[in-house]
């Protein structure tokens, strides 16, 4: 007779001299009659059972586990914005599989490993897995935890060279054509995006009550940060020509409703491919592509990357600089290098002239000279 052991399971046969099977730790039965002793059935229950329990265990001291938990206590997690939150939450569950492993363990070539591995999946999701695990470990770097952060110098999967710009900015011409044709209840909202850089989900949800005299008060519900903008006089003008209706929402559906994000985006789509159809704007427009927008036009007018990012209700000027890239620097740049041209002509002609200069340096000499004797 064949004897089957599992590790970490019991087999035995209870009193009535029936086979029963337990995993010893959690207590879990393994149904034999799904799963007869012995069979691939079988040690694949007790593989999904040995997981589970694993997955339940209390996270241990020093590991991965233990620093997620005690970091989502803290306020650096629970002052997030709900979506942050949310998008955060799904990273972690990912890696739950890597609970269990020492903090000790974590170097660049294993993050960069999980880095590639959720990759897999895209090469979006990976960076944004590095990106999670690089402010986790700050978090635990602050505290002790770790004797550095492994992800902090670790670099993001690098993009395929062909690939288009995920939300490009849109062009002038494709912003007034699209707002010139635009459907009188999808003008507003569109409008709204176009002249402030509000994300689609912001400004859908935007309270009636934030726009006052022709200016906009809100927060970003991703990052908390507030933004502030005087609505520019088309916005202006858009707004007061939008159809009249009751919800509490700045703009509104064709039915006078609050818009949701997944109607909207539907009405978009369908708008989009027309003007595409008929040649009026280019491939791969994307409502958050005006956030870009915004950020190109305001960096093209020569502002910082401090200002870009507290006109998009972002914390960080990295932020920013990425969103402003692609900007067209050209009319700036003529006026930096007409401004270098005159100083470097100012130095020219001062050397061209060297008693003058001898006599400037003679009397900046008798200068300090009579301030000493003094």
């Amino acid at each position: 007779m064949t004897v089957i052991r599992v590790k970490g399971f019991q087999i035995f046969r209870d009193r009535h001299g029936k086979t029963r099977c337990y995993h010893r730790k959690s207590r879990t039965p393994v149904d034999l009659h799904k799963a007869p002793l012995g069979s691939a059935e079988f040690f694949a229950e007790c593989a999904r059972i040995s997981q589970a329990a694993v997955l339940q265990l209390p996270p241990k001291p020093g590991t991965v586990g233990m620093l997620l938990k005690d970091y989502k206590q803290d306020r650096a997690f629970t002052d997030l914005a709900p979506r942050t939150r949310s998008d955060y939450q799904r990273i972690f569950d990912y890696l739950r599989p890597i609970e269990s492993t020492p903090l000790v363990r974590f170097d660049r070539p294993l993050v960069v490993r999980i880095r590639d591995k959720a990759g897999e999946r895209g090469r979006r999701f990976g960076n944004y897995v590095k990106a999670v695990l690089s402010i986790l470990f700050a978090w635990g770097l602050e505290r002790n935890f770790l004797q550095a952060n492994p992800a902090a110098r670790v670099r993001n999967i690098r993009k395929p060279k062909g690939t288009p710009d995920a939300n490009r900015p849109w062009t002038d011409g494709e912003r007034h054509v699209t707002l010139d044709h635009a459907p009188k209840h999808l003008k507003p909202a569109l409008a709204l995006m176009m002249f402030t850089g509000l994300g689609p989900s912001d400004a859908l949800k935007l309270p009636r009550t934030f726009f006052k005299a022709g200016e906009i008060a809100t927060r970003r519900s991703k990052t908390g940060e507030p933004v502030y903008w005087p609505a520019p006089k088309s916005l202006k003008k858009i707004i007061g020509a939008a159809p009249t209706h009751d919800a509490i929402t700045l703009c509104a559906n064709a039915r006078g409703k609050p818009w949701t994000e997944s109607g909207f985006r539907a009405s978009w789509r369908t708008y989009r491919m027309k003007l595409e159809k008929a040649g009026k704007i280019g491939p791969g427009l994307t409502l958050y592509g005006l956030r870009h927008t915004v950020a190109v036009i305001l960096r093209e007018a020569g502002f910082d990357e401090r200002t870009i990012a507290d006109a998009l209700g972002q914390k960080t000027i990295e932020m920013a600089r990425h969103y402003a890239r692609g900007a067209d620097l050209k009319p700036k740049m003529k006026g930096v290098v007409k401004a270098f041209e005159r100083e470097v002509n100012k130095r020219r002609t001062k050397l061209s002239n060297p008693a003058r200069e001898r006599s400037n340096r003679a009397g900046s000499a008798n200068r300090r000279r009579r301030k000493h004797a003094i």
